[in-house]
C-alpha cells in the first residue's frame, strides 16, 4: 500500500512539472527581467568606487551643483531628513518625474536609505540587507541614465553620527520645518523623551513637539 502511494504522488509531481514545462511563457513587453539584470550586474561594478564614507559624503554634500537624494517614502522623509535632501519616493521614480526633480543627468547626486542610520527606527526602518533602498535606487538611477551618482556607505548611529541633529530637518503636522539649525541657546536641546518629543527653541523660547 505504501509502495503503490509513494508511485501515485511521483506520478502527480511528474505531470505538474510536465504541465509546467509546457505552459506558454508569459510575455509583458513593459517588464524584463533579463535586462534588470543586466543593468543590475553593471551598476554593481559601478557602484564599487562610488560609495562614500561619513566625511567624504559630509564634504560633497556641502559642494556647489550636488544633490541630495532621499528616496524613502514621503512619510518617513517627513518624520526625519538630512537637511536640504529632495524626496522623490522610489516608487513613484519615473522619465517624467526625474525629469521634474533631477533635470540634469550630469549632476553630482548622492543618495542614502533607511540601512544608513540607527537609533530612529520610526524615520528609518531597517531593511534586510540584500532589499536595501540604496541598492534599488543606485540600479534604477543607472537605468534612466545617471551615472554621476554617489552613496553613503557606513551604518551610522543617528545619535553619533558627524552628520549632526543640526544637519537634520524634522517636519511637524503642519507641515513646517522644526529641529534645524541646532538652537544656540543653551537652556534648549534635542532632548528626547517618550515617543519622538524634540525641544525647539524659537525667540529664546523653548517649546516641546511632539510628533506621533
Amino acid at each position: 500500500m505504501k509502495r503503490s502511494l509513494i508511485l501515485v504522488i511521483a506520478i502527480a509531481v511528474g505531470i505538474q512539472m510536465a504541465d509546467a514545462q509546457q505552459k506558454p511563457g508569459i510575455t509583458n513587453p513593459n517588464i524584463d527581467m533579463e535586462g534588470y539584470l543586466k543593468v543590475a550586474a553593471e551598476a554593481a561594478d559601478y557602484r564599487d568606487s562610488r560609495r562614500l564614507t561619513e566625511d567624504e559624503f559630509i564634504r560633497m554634500s556641502h559642494e556647489p551643483g550636488t544633490i541630495v537624494l532621499d528616496a524613502r517614502s514621503r512619510e518617513k522623509y517627513e518624520l526625519l531628513h538630512i537637511k536640504d535632501a529632495v524626496n522623490l519616493s522610489f516608487p513613484d521614480i519615473t522619465v517624467e518625474s526625474l525629469n521634474r526633480v533631477l533635470p540634469d543627468k550630469n549632476a553630482r547626486i548622492l543618495i542614502y536609505c533607511n540601512n544608513n542610520f540607527v537609533g530612529e527606527q520610526k524615520a528609518f526602518p531597517t531593511k534586510m540587507i540584500t532589499a536595501s533602498l540604496n541598492l534599488s535606487t543606485y540600479i534604477a538611477l543607472c537605468t534612466y541614465g545617471y551615472r554621476n551618482v554617489y552613496e553613503l556607505g557606513p551604518l551610522l548611529d543617528i545619535n553619533k553620527t558627524k552628520l549632526d541633529p543640526s544637519s537634520f530637518t524634522r517636519v511637524a503636522m503642519n507641515g513646517s520645518a522644526i529641529a534645524s539649525p541646532r538652537p544656540t541657546d543653551p537652556t534648549c536641546g534635542y532632548m528626547k523623551v517618550g515617543r519622538l518629543i524634540w525641544n525647539v527653541c524659537t525667540s529664546n523660547t523653548c517649546t516641546a513637539t511632539m510628533i506621533i
